[in-house]
């Protein structure tokens, strides 16, 4: 929604409805995501910029190059000559390198540098917000999407994921998938059900924490693991320690993005009974709704109180249409 293209596309018009703030989008690693080596055309990218490219992408999950394609075509990475890159706002309002305009900014702006100003001309600040932005409108996995939320355009996003392509030391299909710079996780899911709960719970980042819920607004740990396996028509126990008895168990060190990673912490916790459950995406990392206060985000299970892993797509038992809670 923010941006205007320039005179390169010739859009004329930017649509700017925003959604109600959802709070912090919670960043993933790059451990966990697809980052393309870049290719020669990036020697035409400052390398404060390509710098900052990189680090976004691998804080919010969404390739790099995908970032710098859109800061490319926005700006040129700041050096363009329109109106609104340095001071000021372009004919739609629009302004700095990633080309916001003020109410998307309001919602999605980053403090990137920490000095307490969310500077909608400073690169460090525009470039995560852009991947802030992105990620709240559903890339990697729904990149086109995105964009087209990012410039309401066709043209616009073809000629995003173009110069994106040219980014990246190896090509692929970014709308498809692949790893030239939708940010896909690099540990393949074991099977169709598996690719369908982390494709839900993914959906879910950025949501409240509220003990007890189980969507679609709000999750709490057991009801967001809950609900992405109904989501794969799969069906497990509502409860995190009723999740882990039903197994079944894993290995540790075996495990595979789908699982579910269990933690012997939180309120009446017991080696039979964890209190706390997230999902394996792969890399050490899972996705999960922490406690009160937070939101649904990507973490490391690799911690002290790990207890273990289940894997609950083996059972393969199919909901029946129209079934309740399983509380």
């Amino acid at each position: 929604m923010p941006l205007a293209i320039g005179a390169a596309v010739g859009v004329l018009t930017l649509l700017a409805v925003l959604v109600a703030v959802i709070g912090a989008v919670i960043p993933s690693s790059g451990e966990a995501v697809c980052q393309p080596a870049p290719s020669s055309s990036t020697a035409n990218i400052p390398s404060a910029y390509l710098a900052l490219y990189r680090k976004a992408g691998a804080e919010y999950g969404i390739g790099w190059n995908v970032l710098a394609a859109v800061g490319k075509v926005e700006s040129d990475h700041g050096r363009g000559p329109g109106p609104g890159i340095r001071t000021g706002t372009n004919s739609a309002g629009a302004a700095g390198p990633m080309q916001f305009i003020s109410g998307t900014w309001k919602a999605f702006g980053v403090d990137g540098d920490k000095d307490g100003r969310k500077d909608i001309y400073n690169p460090v600040d525009a470039i995560p917000a852009a991947a802030r932005y992105l990620k709240h409108n559903g890339a990697p996995g729904k990149v086109r999407a995105a964009l087209f939320q990012y410039n309401h355009s066709g043209q616009y996003v073809d000629l995003v994921l173009q110069q994106a392509r040219t980014y990246a030391a190896h090509k692929a299909d970014l709308a498809g998938g692949g790893c030239a710079g939708t940010g896909t996780f690099t540990a393949l899911p074991p099977g169709k059900a598996a690719a369908e709960v982390i494709a839900f719970a993914r959906a879910q980042l950025g949501k409240p924490y509220v003990w007890g819920a189980t969507g679609p607004g709000a999750f709490d740990c057991s009801g967001l693991t809950y609900a992405a396996y109904r989501a794969a028509k799969i069906s497990i126990p509502r409860v995190s320690g009723a999740q882990w008895r039903h197994g079944p168990r894993i290995p540790i060190g075996r495990e595979q993005p789908g699982d579910l990673v269990f933690f012997n912490s939180g309120p009446g916790t017991s080696t039979n009974s964890p209190g706390h459950v997230g999902l394996v995406i792969g890399g050490g990392k899972m996705i999960a709704a922490p406690h009160t206060g937070t939101v649904v985000q990507v973490q490391s299970y690799r911690r002290s109180t790990l207890l273990g892993f289940t894997r609950p797509a083996l059972h393969r038992r199919a909901m029946s249409p129209g079934r309740g809670a399983d509380r």
